[in-house]
């Protein structure tokens, strides 16, 4: 069964140099651990989630040392920091 991440992002600036380095740093990054899939969703003027798809459970855990790691060189590169994350079953997806 899949098994997906959120965690909640708030920054104090956005601009085209920052959307690049999410994508063509971060993004990549999360794949490499063993994601299936990243989505990275603007949900504010300064605030953005990412959803971490996995293809299993054990999947994830077994990322989860580096995400940890990757989370904090990107609130320590970044005018940004995480202000909440959930994981959990996908239970239902089209």
């Amino acid at each position: 069964m899949a098994y997906a991440s959120i965690s909640n992002w708030t920054t104090t600036e956005w601009n085209d140099e920052l959307e690049a380095i999410a994508r063509d740093k971060f993004l990549p990054l999360i794949m490499s651990v063993g994601a299936s899939r990243v989505a990275m969703i603007r949900t504010g003027e300064l605030s953005f989630s990412v959803v971490t798809e996995y293809t299993d459970e054990a999947t994830a855990n077994a990322a989860q040392s580096k995400i940890a790691e990757i989370r904090a060189q990107a609130a320590d590169e970044l005018p940004m920091s995480m202000s909440a994350t959930a994981a959990g079953s996908v239970f239902a997806q089209s």
